[in-house]
């Protein structure tokens, strides 16, 4: 009888490499392999690989529960033919995905970052993050630039320059902070309040300019130009901290990987598939921020000692 076939840390390695860095088919990883390294390899073992390369990410989870300043953010995923959510936390040194499926507290709790959560979390205004109140909070700028731009592009005419006035005063205030980290020097106050100011005034121009009851666009944009007032502070944290970033969009790179994947490869067949995909892109992440390569990250793994982030 034919003794099974063992594999070294190395060809482990490049399976998991191909087939969860690189986005490759189960099929097609197999067969980049065998003729790489000249031993058949099934699209069964491919999948054994990666299974057990998913990594206790327990010592990642810490480091960004205790972080000063977190992004979170979450995206659909196909998975078994239904939409589930992808969750994720990161800082520039960390970040931990999961897939769960709901988008709501449920699937954030789940993660295991944001819940008891001190410091301030970087997000988009999803009303579910509003939720963790331990934590302090900066709406995510890019995002509410985007949905100005919108208004300004799609606005009857007359109706649309509050929204261009209060993008540009929230560019000028975001320029205004860059500035004053590039060069070491606390934000010029004067020019804040003058910028503060327009956004203020801006944003109740298009209270006037709208209402919350006609249509449903309508209302929208009502609820923005609210938001702007109500939620002030929030979205100009990071001129008085210049720790907090004024977007999001670190997290949406982090997150959009794994929309690459199905893009690539398709809806992932399983949950418990879709789980150990992202605990492994989040190891590769984090191996990444710290100049670790991915592949010499992943032979670690299959030799037993993954690499991991110290906690001290």
């Amino acid at each position: 009888m034919d003794a099974p076939v063992q594999y070294g840390p190395r060809v482990t390695a490049a399976a998991v490499y191909l087939y969860s860095g690189q986005f490759l088919s189960k099929d097609r990883t197999a067969t980049a392999l065998a003729e790489l390294v000249g031993i058949p390899i099934s699209a069964g073992t491919v999948a054994a690989m990666a299974a057990r390369a998913a990594a206790d990410l327990t010592a990642v989870r810490d480091l960004l529960a205790g972080a000063e300043v977190i992004g979170a953010d979450e995206t659909g995923l196909r998975v078994a033919g239904k939409l589930h959510w992808v969750h994720c936390a990161r800082t520039g040194k960390y970040t931990l995905i999961d897939c769960h499926p709901q988008r709501g507290t449920a699937g954030i709790d789940a993660l295991g970052v944001l819940t008891g959560f001190a410091g301030v979390v970087v997000h988009d205004a999803w009303a579910a993050y509003d939720t963790y109140t331990s934590a302090t909070h900066q709406l995510c700028v890019a995002h509410v630039l985007r949905e100005l731009q919108a208004i300004t592009d799609t606005a009857p005419a007359g109706t649309w320059c509050w929204a261009t006035q209060a993008a540009d005063a929230l560019v000028a205030l975001h320029r205004l902070t860059v500035d004053a980290a590039t060069t070491g020097t606390p934000v010029d106050p004067k020019a804040l309040a003058t910028h503060t100011r327009q956004l203020r005034h801006a944003a109740h121009i298009g209270i006037s300019q709208t209402s919350p009851r006609g249509t449903t666009l309508m209302a929208a944009r009502h609820a923005l130009a609210c938001r702007l007032v109500d939620r002030e502070a929030d979205y100009l944290r990071f001129t008085h901290d210049l720790r907090v970033p004024a977007d999001n969009n670190g997290s949406e790179r982090d997150i959009r990987m794994i929309k690459l994947r199905q893009k690539v490869s398709g809806c992932l067949r399983t949950l418990t598939g879709a789980r150990q995909s992202c605990a492994i892109r989040s190891y590769l992440s984090t191996a990444t921020k710290h100049g670790i390569g991915q592949f010499p990250a992943l032979v670690q793994l299959a030799e037993g000692r993954p690499w991991m982030p110290t906690t001290t």
